[in-house]
Parts: C-alpha cells; structure tokens; sequence
C-alpha cells in the first residue's frame, strides 16, 4: 500500500507502508518520452521532495527510481546546447546535486535500463543502487566534447578505482550492471520484474532501524571520503558517543537484554 504526496510535474512522489517500522519514501522520475532526462526542472523537483522526506518523521528511507528503460539516460542535452561558459556559471546547476548528498536519510537508487551521464552521477550520489541485471551505466560526456560535471570523476574514482574510472570516462562505453557490481559500484543486481520490489524490500528493513543512529552512521560512512583516516576515526568515535545521549540507544540495549523487540522513537 502507498499514500500518494503533493503532485509535481516531472515526478512520481509516494510513501509506502512498512509493517517493521518507518515509511518508505520513493520518488520516480517521469519522462519517459525522453528516457527521463535530467532537466533543471526534474532536479529542483527531487529536490524538494527529497527535502520533504528529509524533514517528515514517518519516513525512515528513500528510493529514487525511473522506468523499465530508463532510470535516466543523462542531463537534458537541448538545455545546455546553446549555452556559454558564462551561462553554466550562472546557472550553477549543480548546486542542486551539492544539497542532495546532505540528505540526512539513507536514499536507495533503484535503477533499470540507461544509467548514463548525470542519471549515472546521480545513482552514485545516492547512499546504495539496486540494479536491474538490464542496467547499462556510462558516462558518455566525452562523446560531445564535454566531461562530467555532476561529480562523476570523483566519486566514480572512488568507487571503482582510477584505472576502471579512466576507461569508463575516456570510452564513453557503456557497462552492465555485472560488471559494476564487480567493480565495487553497485550493491547488488537482481532480475528485471523484482528489481523496485528489492530495493523496497531493502528499503523497508533500513527503515526499521533506529533513524538517529541511521543518520549518524551514513554521516559518518560519507566522511570516509573527506578526511585521513585518523580524522574519519575520530569523527565516528564521537558520533557513537553522542549516540548514548539517544533515547534509542536505551530503549535498543534494554531490548537486547530483555529478549524483546525494541521501539525506537527517533529520539
């Protein structure tokens, strides 16, 4: 069961029921007649509803998801054809994708078809993605004179290596979703008719963990990307710290000891 949110233009918002806990929030995009291509309209939106689920206590997890084509077959090229450098400055667009990583909230990328371009760079901006055995990721920038620009040379090189990353950006050639679970990108590949059903299904057991320490724990994991390792240490320590000040952290020890299942409260 799902409760329909406020209607936008360029996406599916919905929360879905969770019997073991908190709601799943999932947004899909919604332009199929251009494989869901990354306009500034469609980034503003998921923005939004990103925020909303962000801020809303019934929500425990997010997936962002497309069709069976496409999760997103890039950035919406007839928007930026014609645009100068000057121009792309001022627009900034990728000011948006800065504010999605500081989503507070583990968000899944459930993807199928064409991951290419930005949709590759947004599936990587996403905490997990739970591929279609059909999905096929790239970053074919190069292939018009361009180069990503939406984070795909760093956090790419992160995931799968500098040499793997190199090919991949210099190519411009596609990859199977096998190939990157090999790599290291994805999380795990399942069939085409189940592949939304087991990102809800991982979706809904995240959620029924307690949120604050969630939060904290996947704060911490992204800081692995900023810092030395001594400093990522000292920055977990003190979140697991301050994690004994939660009424969660009480109510999940005196569970365990009591052999009873634990009801978190977000606090």
């Amino acid at each position: 069961m799902s409760n329909s949110t406020p209607s936008f233009k360029t996406i599916i918002v919905t929360k879905l029921d969770n019997p073991a806990g908190l709601k799943v929030g999932q947004i899909q995009f919604n332009r199929p007649d251009v494989l869901n291509a990354l306009n500034i309209e469609l980034m503003g939106e998921l923005l939004r509803a990103l925020k909303g689920f962000d801020k809303d206590n019934e929500v425990g997890c997010v997936i962002i998801t497309g069709n069976a084509k496409a999760f997103a077959a890039g950035a919406d090229i007839k928007e930026m054809a014609t645009q100068s450098a000057i121009d792309m400055h001022i627009r900034d667009q990728f000011a948006v994708w800065d504010k999605i990583r500081k989503i507070k909230k583990p968000v899944i990328a459930a993807t199928s078809g064409f991951v290419l371009g930005g949709g590759c760079e947004l599936s990587m901006a996403c905490d997990m993605i739970v591929a279609a055995e059909s999905t096929k990721f790239g970053q074919p920038e190069i292939k018009i004179g361009i180069i990503p620009g939406a984070g795909g040379t760093q956090r790419l090189t992160r995931a799968i290596g500098k040499a793997r990353a190199m090919e991949m950006i210099l190519t411009g050639r596609m990859y199977t979703a096998r190939e990157m679970f090999d790599a290291g990108l994805i999380s795990r590949v399942v069939d085409d008719e189940v592949f939304l059903e087991e990102a809800q299904a991982l979706a809904r057991e995240i959620a029924s963990m307690p949120p604050i320490a969630l939060q904290m724990a996947k704060d911490a994991i992204l800081k692995a990307f900023d810092t030395t390792i001594e400093g990522g240490l000292e920055y977990e320590r003190k979140a697991f710290y301050l994690l004994f000040a939660s009424d969660d952290m009480k109510e999940g020890m005196n569970a365990f000891i009591e052999k009873r299942k634990p009801l978190w409260k977000g606090k």
